[in-house]
């Protein structure tokens, strides 16, 4: 669907999908959504016009009917139902594209809300509505021995392969895995899964109409993933088990020497350009675990599970209380004898009505033959869990309770987490006095109730609302000192996000190792993308480019991408053996990135996240809005780099 222009019409059924009668798909849709389908395909205003505006709803979770009565909203499905029958019959011929002013119209009755002009002309990038792609001028200049490295086969070396080979640009795809999926492939706990919707989460070129999950987990996202890389070749292009161990960059070549291992022993290659894809989050953080090796039983990370070891009738640890421990540990829970929970810091969870439940038959036959309904039900998705959101994490200087929220609306979200919170642990004040943060919502990622709170209720479940202070041979002591015994270890502790392109040792231009800049904790680089010193090296997923807030980061990888195939294009058409980026240009990025998240809530005085150095500077989220990024990278700009002709 997406990246096509103009509107689809064919109406039919999807293979594996049942029979489904359109009234009764209509029943269940998102008015919000058909109204949009409605002023898409017929071009007539009235839909985006009282009396069908849907009510502004400042909910985490948004209600379907719009707010709209029920009058009106059998009104709207009627006139969807007769459009569909017209455009399957002929008789009717769609409207075309929307205008970039009618664009910003749907956009605003869609939400309820005051969208922006600037959004209209991502959105018809990121609906699919017009091309998203870098282009050559006139016609292919790749220039002979030209070639890319792209390293890591998750969702971001999958993108980078698709745009390299729709330019015709020679590349290979290394990963270290036996198969691709990245953080897919080596999260493997059970109920490991997305906490963000996953028909946002998914390329805007390959939407996937048939999603069986508004979150789904590991193996239908890595059976989209697959599909996608298969339909374009990617995996044609891989080499697994390949880790890269070194690049160096060779000036009189002006290309990058690179060392790997794989099965076939140490092999040295050379590439033109060089495309990083491996993520922030692939290095276990055991530093939370000091004295692991001493332990006498089984012990592993949540990203490294061993299924060989039996939980049954087991005392278990888990230690930290983040995203993975939230999806695998009412699994660990219903098996062992016993679990005790070390949490260093509360989280906030919110409940989504949709964590659990499958995507009827009815809503898939909607995505797939109502024309735009996938498109702008993502957009619903892209307001909700990202810009409408961010603006809620900035600090109002006026807002009288600063220690707890960062303004009115961040309040209001605290208010219902808290509520969801307090109904859970009702009758458990224990739990309610270790479970609720105390710091602002979203000062970490908030994270997806897994049933989290009904199994910390249990029985045999513990929750120890302090950090580890070492591992012994038999158990844990705590920072309080209170010793557990155990018989099994699970680390839940995150990834070194810090040591970013770790441990590949990389040196640059002038023979610098780029750890010696970074250090462990502070990468910097402009856009996320480039560095200084490291010509023709490139960056997806790089620092201060994750979403902590929501969204999907695929979004962040596809600009992100655009800009390096930008940057492709215009080394090869203007005869550029180099491209390097200009240390000013890159500093004053920075330091633009640095003075934004002072205003937002992941520098909350006293917070702490992994998101934070140890010097405070915040090196890993994006503060700015996905339309800020999305401009940011969209053209590339000559001036902000040095070119040394070929």
């Amino acid at each position: 669907m997406a990246g096509s222009v103009g509107p689809e019409v064919s109406i039919h059924h999807a293979a594996g999908v049942p029979r489904i009668d359109k009234d009764a798909a209509l029943a269940v849709a998102s008015v919000p959504t058909l109204l949009m389908c409605l002023a898409h395909l017929t071009g007539d205003d009235r839909w985006i016009g009282d009396p069908y505006l849907p009510v502004r709803d400042v909910n985490l979770f948004h209600d379907e009917t719009g707010g709209l009565p029920p009058d009106v909203q059998a009104e709207v499905r009627e006139a969807i139902s007769a459009v569909l029958d017209e455009l399957a019959a002929g008789t009717r011929t769609p409207a075309g594209t929307p205008s970039a002013e009618r664009m910003v119209a749907m956009m605003r009755a869609c939400v309820a809300e005051d969208v922006a002009p600037e959004y209209a002309p991502l959105m018809l990038e990121e609906l699919g509505l017009v091309d998203r792609d870098v282009h050559w001028s006139s016609g292919p200049a790749v220039p002979p021995g030209f070639r890319v490295l792209v390293i890591g086969a998750g969702f971001a070396g999958i993108c980078a392969s698709i745009k390299l080979a729709a330019l015709g640009v020679p590349h290979v795809v290394v990963d270290k895995n036996p198969d691709l999926g990245g953080t897919w492939f080596d999260n493997d706990y059970p109920d490991a899964g997305v906490d963000t919707p996953n028909h946002f989460y998914s390329y805007s070129f390959a939407p996937n109409p048939q999603w069986r999950h508004y979150f789904s987990k590991r193996a239908e996202i890595r059976a989209y993933a697959d599909s996608v890389a298969r339909a374009h070749g990617v995996t044609e292009r891989t080499r697994h088990m390949v880790e890269v161990t070194s690049m160096t960059w060779n000036e009189n070549d002006a290309t990058w020497d690179v060392e790997m291992s794989g099965p076939d022993g140490t092999v040295h290659e050379s590439y033109s350009a060089v495309i990083t894809a491996v993520g922030q989050l692939n290095r276990p953080n055991l530093a939370p675990a000091r004295g692991i090796e001493s332990f006498r039983g089984p012990w592993f990370h949540s990203a490294a599970w061993d299924r060989a070891v039996d939980l049954a009738g087991a005392r278990v640890a888990v230690i930290g209380t983040g995203a993975s421990a939230m999806q695998f540990l009412p699994t660990v829970a219903a098996t062992a004898e016993s679990v005790v929970v070390f949490q260093r810091s509360p989280q906030w969870v919110r409940p989504s009505v949709d964590y659990h439940r499958e995507v009827s038959p009815e809503t898939r036959w909607l995505m797939e033959n109502v024309p735009h309904y996938a498109r702008w039900y993502r957009f619903g998705l892209f307001w909700r869990f990202g810009d409408g959101l961010l603006r809620t994490l900035r600090r109002d200087p006026d807002w009288p309770h600063p220690e707890r929220s960062m303004n009115r609306s961040n309040d209001r979200h605290r208010r219902q987490l808290t509520e969801h919170l307090e109904r859970e642990l009702e009758g458990r004040p224990d739990l309610v006095a270790k479970c609720l943060p105390d710091y602002p919502p979203y000062g970490k990622r908030i994270l997806v109730d897994n049933n989290w709170y009904a199994t910390l209720r249990r029985d045999n479940v513990e929750l120890v609302a302090t950090a580890v202070d070492r591992i012994t041979a038999t158990g844990i002591i705590d920072a309080e000192g209170t010793e557990h015994d155990v018989d099994v270890i699970i680390l839940a502790t995150g990834f070194e996000a810090g040591r970013l392109l770790a441990p590949m040792t990389i040196r640059g231009r002038s023979g610098v190792r780029l750890r010696d800049v970074w250090g462990d904790d502070d990468p910097r680089a402009h856009l996320g993308v480039s560095v200084p010193d490291y010509p023709n090296m490139f960056v997806l997923i790089g620092p201060n480019t994750f979403v902590a807030h929501g969204g999907s980061i695929i979004f962040q990888a596809e600009c992100s991408m655009r800009h390096v195939a930008g940057a492709l294009v215009h080394m090869c058409e203007a005869g550029l053996a180099s491209l390097e980026v200009r240390r000013e240009v890159h500093d004053e990025y920075n330091a633009r990135v640095d003075a934004e998240h002072e205003q937002l809530v992941w520098a909350h005085p006293g917070m702490r996240n992994w998101y934070r150095n140890a010097a405070g500077r915040v090196f890993s989220p994006m503060p700015w809005r996905f339309v800020d990024y999305w401009q940011m990278t969209h053209d590339f700009d000559p001036a902000e780099y040095v070119g040394t002709p070929r």
